[in-house]
């Protein structure tokens, strides 16, 4: 299975798994509640997708990497308690809390999430000491003495043995305990992820070109040569930085990150290349409506490659614009019922600190809890300072009338940034489709935008929303198109 098929199967399993009865007791037991067991080539996802899992679930996580783990660490150290028994003292050996357990105590502490997901990397990678005792947690969710809280479960992900000379193999008896799936990359799943994360589009655009360069093993005269979706994504972020500080970026740069010569010389190439079009076609003007004949002409004329970089830059100045949209609004509908509030409040001062002080708190408790992602952390220290403008300006203000009327105002000031900022993205997305209908007509180029334009969830949010009137045109045709195709092809089956 792919990393977006184990992502539902997982979410699915964890949901189960937390089903209770009507007297608030797990329908599974703890110890029926087989853990996971991800197994995969390294760098193909299979952290972050339970990351976004613990995301979207609202669950606390708490991830930890087997490998550095001892006995003692693991299971806790031991000490010497005395106990009674039958009227005589004795000396018994105990151990304390293993470092594993009570860090999700901590997580619950710390957050107030009572239930989780205990993340255990490089679970086939354990010393030979911790070996015997991961079959009793495995089983019975027991580090030492002490067991797994009810309501955590237990997600463990792994390497083959190929990729990873560390790895313990595990038996029958070990594997009969876990809910076992085999993960492979997948370049059209991590595709859908890279849009949303912002992934630069020249590594996007190349890897549509050269979907095989996306996970690559090999072995050479120097050793084993790889490339995985993790160093993607590293390579993207450090690319995107070089950028904006006006920094080159070489074959030396990439090497760093792709463990591949072949693949990094043909990236390489195709950046400079990347580069080349941006500065023959002028993306800004196409977008602005200013298209010169001889970007027309040039596209017109353009091969396969040269038109998906041309339309992938497109894009990325569109479906990045779409996304802060999005984000802005997302911030703002969050921000609104909060502001009502103080409506009818006469110490606003002191309403907005109390506001301030519990979205903080909510803040903490979510980054303690690990189930944050960057988007929603960013829209959450948005709120938090608004408030505190809001608190300033109610401070300067004569009467709680004029108070509330100077954080409407500057309330209302957002909204409008935000409105015209969706009148010049509109513009814009008008602009796009004429250029590339008078390119490419109703070609294959179309039917790529529009796509591109679906699946992406911001894009496809934009549109829900603010609509676009092209989009659903061309869409409309496409899908028309789309259905007499499917017609002749059924037609076609009856032909004797």
């Amino acid at each position: 299975m792919n990393v977006k098929e184990a992502k539902t199967d997982i979410k699915n399993t964890i949901e189960i798994y937390l089903k209770k009865d009507e007297f608030g007791d797990y329908r599974i037991p703890l110890v029926r509640q087989r853990p996971i067991f991800l197994l995969g080539a390294p760098g193909i996802g299979k952290t972050a997708i339970v990351e976004q899992i613990a995301q979207e679930l609202h669950l606390a996580l708490v991830s930890y990497s087997m490998t550095h783990h001892t006995r003692q660490s693991a299971l806790g150290l031991p000490l010497i308690r005395q106990k009674n028994y039958g009227g005589v003292s004795y000396d018994v050996s105990e151990y304390t809390m293993s470092e594993i357990i009570a860090s999700v105590y901590d997580a619950m502490e710390e957050s107030g999430i009572r239930e989780g997901i205990l993340f255990l990397d490089e679970i086939n990678c354990v010393s030979e000491t911790l070996a015997p005792a991961m079959l009793q947690f495995l089983q019975y969710k027991v580090f030492g003495r002490h067991q797994v809280p009810e309501g955590w479960v237990i997600v463990t992900a792994g390497n083959p043995p190929l990729y990873n000379k560390s790895v313990r193999e595990f038996d029958v008896v070990t594997m009969d305990r876990l809910k076992v799936m085999e993960v492979e990359p997948d370049f059209a799943v991590w595709k859908e992820y890279a849009l949303e994360r912002g992934i630069h589009n020249a590594i996007i655009s190349f890897l549509e070109l050269k979907k095989e360069y996306f996970y690559h093993m090999e072995t050479t005269g120097k050793g084993r040569s790889y490339v995985t979706a993790r160093g993607w994504e590293d390579f993207s972020q450090i690319v995107i930085l070089y950028e904006e500080n006006n920094l080159k970026i070489d074959e030396s740069l990439a090497g760093q990150y792709l463990r591949n010569d072949k693949i990094v010389r043909e990236f390489c190439a195709y950046y400079d290349l990347y580069q080349k079009y941006k500065n023959d076609y002028q993306i800004r003007d196409i977008l602005e409506g200013n298209i010169s004949e001889e970007a027309l002409q040039k596209a017109q004329n353009a091969g396969f490659d040269e038109r998906l970089s041309l339309l992938g830059m497109l894009l990325e100045q569109v479906q990045t614009k779409m996304r802060e949209a999005v984000l802005t609004g997302d911030y703002l509908q969050e921000l609104m019922p909060l502001l009502r509030s103080l409506k009818q409040t006469p110490e606003m001062s002191q309403r907005l600190e109390q506001l301030t002080e519990a979205r903080e708190k909510l803040l903490h408790n979510l980054e303690a809890a690990n189930t944050l992602s960057q988007t929603e952390k960013t829209k959450h220290r948005r709120v938090i300072g608004f408030l505190g403008q809001a608190q300033r300006l109610s401070l300067t203000a004569g009467n709680p009338g004029d108070a509330f009327a100077a954080v409407k105002e500057k309330f209302d000031a957002e909204v409008c940034k935000l409105q015209e900022n969706v009148s010049r993205l509109d513009s814009q997305t008008v602009h796009l489709f004429s250029f590339v209908e008078s390119a490419f007509g109703q070609g294959n180029e179309m039917l790529i935008l529009v796509t591109e334009l679906t699946v992406n969830q911001y894009s496809s949010r934009y549109i829900a929303v603010y609509g676009c009137e092209p989009y659903k045109r061309h869409s409309d045709v496409l899908m028309l198109d789309e259905r007499q195709n499917r017609m002749r092809e059924n037609m076609k089956k009856l032909e004797l």
